[in-house]
């Protein structure tokens, strides 16, 4: 793409600030790879109290900045953070909304009542930034139901702005599992049109619906891979929305995400017992046994050990998991390891495992960045048997640490780990169709076998797997043709 873009990317999260999941991830790592390429990049999201303030420290003078919502004003505290000539960082600063406990919820996993105020906040003023900066957009990238409000700002309160008034919307839902449901009450703060209060626009079943809004006003609507896509026009993937992204035709694409290998790469990681890259994998035993020992496992080379790094929920699949594994336990020679948190009753079921399987089973419940590193590199295979998987980002990880990844073929798990032949040996990993409880006993029970039966071709395709190459570069090469796409609809004239 010849012509450089004045892009704002307006998200709820974006490591190492704040992170709950991939958002977080792809909030991070999009902007860098477009910035290196040359597109000046602004990145707006909340200064929520969780943000260590060591994270923000620059000589950088905050101001305060007016945002009109529908029924009052606003004002706001906003705190610049310059990463480099081509990208900057804005903290909204609003102590109403973002000086909490949680995110979205608080620590009970209920949701704040009042989030369409506040992220409706957030989205109109990510754009009353741009006026306040006289910072002229291309285009508004929002992220999930959280900024989708943008979008409808965009097309319907910016219009005749000079800095906005061109500007295209891109929407990328990743995951259409959650889509900013609640009540109506909050609809006259928000300011929309009374006349997008309607099933076509933002109207749910009585209340408020802001990712469907989000969609009837993006220009183009993306989701991060491929495969689901394909699946979310699906009443079966879609939560209800296929028949909105149906009518976007061509305008609905997927891209895959990619993965910043700066920081998940074995050959550099510093949080691993030792380095290793496919010509000598000698470092990846020794970080199998650091983390045999880490997590209480028996010391035994020849066992292998089966990681898990997952918020632990129906959609990762941890219900039917929790069916087989300890047949899985029982019945073949592995080990596993669990990292993640989130419902009450799996943490409580997945948390005692070690106790009734010591030495075969080690779990931490919670979040350690150290620990989800060495999982990456001291196990054998990876496991992820979701229900649905808009993209997913540890297959991708596993892969390039020489961890087999374990999956159901959905979504962006299908499309990055290629299927184990017998036959040949080719392959990266071990997929399964069904979502039951009895395909993931057998996969797993397949992959073991080839890990013992047919070492050769398990060595081959760890090798193989590390050399996949799921970079930034080609996906970002692949937004710079949707925001293409987008001025082009935006802007018909032109």
């Amino acid at each position: 793409m010849e012509r450089k873009l004045n892009i704002l990317f307006v998200v709820s999260e974006s490591a190492p600030y704040a992170k709950t999941g991939g958002l977080a991830d792809v909030a991070a790592s999009l902007p860098h790879a477009l910035a290196g390429r040359g597109h000046k990049v602004t990145v707006v999201m909340p200064y929520y109290a969780a943000i260590s303030p060591e994270l923000l420290r620059t000589d950088e003078t905050p101001f305060s900045m007016n945002v009109w919502m529908g029924d009052c004003e606003e004002w706001c505290l906003v705190h610049p953070r310059t990463i480099n000539k081509n990208l900057n960082y804005y903290f909204i600063d609003f102590q109403k909304y973002f000086f909490r406990e949680g995110y979205y919820h608080d620590n009970a996993m209920q949701d704040y009542l009042d989030n369409p105020s506040r992220f409706g906040f957030l989205s109109q003023a990510a754009l009353y930034l741009c006026k306040t900066k006289q910072l002229a957009v291309d285009i508004v990238h929002a992220h999930d139901w959280q900024t989708s409000a943008a979008m409808a700002y965009l097309k319907t309160h910016h219009r005749s702005c000079p800095y906005l008034g061109k500007a295209a919307g891109v929407l990328t839902i990743h995951n259409i599992g959650y889509q900013g449901k609640y009540s109506r009450e909050s609809y006259s703060y928000l300011g929309f049109r009374e006349e997008d209060f309607n099933p076509r626009v933002f109207e749910d079943y009585g209340g408020i619906n802001l990712l469907k809004g989000g969609i009837h006003f993006a220009d183009i609507v993306n989701t991060v891979s491929p495969s689901y896509a394909n699946e979310t026009l699906n009443p079966a993937y879609s939560h209800g929305l296929d028949a909105f992204l149906r009518l976007k035709g061509d305008r609905y694409i997927g891209i895959l995400n990619g993965v910043d290998y700066e920081e998940w790469d074995p050959a550099g990681d510093a949080l691993i017992a030792k380095k290793y890259t496919f010509r000598n994998m000698n470092g990846k035993t020794v970080c199998k046994k650091a983390l045999q020992k880490r997590m209480n496992l028996y010391q035994q080379e020849h066992i292998p050990i089966i990681g898990m790094v997952s918020r632990m929920t129906e959609q990762k699949g941890h219900y039917q998991l929790r069916e087989c594994i300890e047949a899985i336990v029982n019945n073949m020679q592995v080990q596993f390891v669990i990292l993640g948190s989130g419902d009450k009753e799996l943490e409580h079921y997945f948390g005692t495992l070690p106790e009734k399987y010591s030495g075969h089973i080690g779990a931490y419940i919670g979040y350690d960045n150290s620990l989800a590193h060495q999982i990456e590199a001291g196990c054998d295979f990876f496991l992820m048997p979701s229900l649905y998987e808009p993209c997913g980002l540890n297959q991708i990880y596993s892969l390039r640490y020489g961890t087999l990844p374990i999956v159901r073929a959905t979504g962006g798990l299908d499309d990055t780990v290629e299927q184990y032949v017998e036959s040949d040996g080719s392959g990266t990993g071990f997929k399964y169709y069904d979502a039951t409880p009895r395909a993931i006993y057998d996969t797993v029970g397949w992959a073991v076998s080839t890990y013992y039966d047919r070492r050769e071709h398990f060595n081959d395709m760890q090798r193989r797997a590390m050399q996949q190459d799921f970079s930034w570069e080609e996906s970002a090469a692949r937004y710079e043709s949707a925001y293409q796409r987008a001025l082009e609809i935006a802007n018909p004239e032109k």
